[in-house]
């Protein structure tokens, strides 16, 4: 994750928790003194978990007492300030960190310890380092938001244990990050009355449903270019999308500014929030707001035919739960209704235009 989204107090709130259930855990920090950790533990309130710290950089040190001490979980903060002494480099070079990776990892799988290797990102979200260092390891997780939102999300993208894309959603509080056991409510807690531009797209993350919330801003353009700014979302699909609507509903975005965001700093990746997309860019350009108990979920194509999307039933009944009572999705979706939950089945884009928007 980046600096300062909350890497080390989410490890220190999960070590208390194992040394709480009996397990023995190792902290060593290669980044800050065993005073600043037992600091944060103190405003944790977690300054009574048996936790063992340690504030060391030297690998061969660390070594050398993981094999004396053989703790359950052993974490490791950070794997960019570890020195291995027979590596002729700067801690945080390319080889040291692949080094020090390799060494932990092999120990690890001698002796049976779950070691915790922390890892900064780099400016466009990948691991700073050698991307050996992903093949290396069992699980990679990474630890994202915005530093303006308070909400984290734990995104799970490789896992030999479990499935990947599972994700864990926490909101930073004054007392550490806590869990958050309903992401849906959570990031529609903020949405009023239905507005213009304003649609809830029912998605799937990893194996679990979240409702989040699109929010588009269509506005004519002073410039001879036309802004087009996402944020949450792919650009490229954003364009493909206006590209459709256009050629196959005959609906211009030329000279118009379009802005896209996803609210609560979430980050949707699947194809089916296409028509929730294309429902936001309408709803925003008409100035037409949907209803405010609908859910919007579809992938469209490029001739602008609808495509069924996974996991309709579970997408539904996330809805439900939260309220929605109405849902458009595409024809052929299949998979058991929820009751009381009223479908608008869409073959095409174009019908969906008709249908929500007028045949205009």
């Amino acid at each position: 994750g980046d600096p300062g989204i909350g890497k080390s107090t989410l490890l220190l709130q999960a070590a208390a928790r194992f040394a709480g259930a009996g397990l023995s855990c190792l902290y060593i920090s290669g980044e800050e003194a065993s005073a600043q950790v037992r600091m944060r533990a103190q405003r944790l309130g977690l300054a009574d978990a048996p936790v063992r710290l340690g504030a060391e950089t030297n690998l061969r040190d660390i070594l050398t007492t993981l094999e004396a001490e053989k703790p359950q979980l052993a974490i490791i903060d950070s794997i960019q300030t570890m020195w291995a002494d027979n590596v002729d480099s700067a801690p945080g070079s390319v080889s040291q960190v692949r080094s020090a990776a390799h060494e932990l990892t092999q120990f690890a799988k001698r002796r049976g310890t779950a070691v915790i290797l922390v890892g900064h990102v780099t400016k466009d979200g990948q691991i700073a380092g050698p991307r050996v260092v992903e093949h290396m390891v069992d699980t990679v997780l990474y630890f994202e938001g915005e530093r303006g939102h308070q909400f984290r999300i734990l995104r799970a993208v490789k896992n030999r244990f479990g499935p990947a894309d599972e994700i864990g959603v926490f909101e930073m509080t004054g007392g550490g990050l806590a869990e958050v056991a309903n992401p849906s409510a959570l990031f529609l807690s903020e949405r009023g009355d239905p507005a213009p531009g304003s649609v809830v797209f029912a998605g799937i993350e990893g194996t679990r449903p979240v409702l989040t919330e699109f929010q588009a801003l269509v506005a004519p353009s002073p410039h001879s270019q036309p802004r087009r700014t996402v944020v949450g979302w792919d650009g490229g699909r954003l364009a493909m999308i206006l590209a459709v609507l256009e050629a196959r509903c005959g609906i211009p975005f030329a000279g118009l500014d379009v802005y896209l965001n996803v609210a609560g700093g979430m980050r949707v990746s699947e194809p089916a929030a296409d028509l929730a997309v294309a429902a936001a860019l309408l709803s925003a350009r008409e100035d037409a707001a949907l209803p405010s108990d609908m859910v919007v979920f579809g992938e469209i194509s490029l001739s602008g035919a609808l495509r069924p999307v996974s996991q309709t039933e579970n997408r539904l009944k996330e809805a439900q739960k939260l309220g929605f009572s109405h849902a458009t999705l595409p024809e052929r979706s299949t998979g058991s209704i929820p009751d009381g939950v009223t479908l608008y089945r869409m073959n095409d884009l174009a019908s969906f235009v008709g249908e929500m928007f007028g045949a205009g």
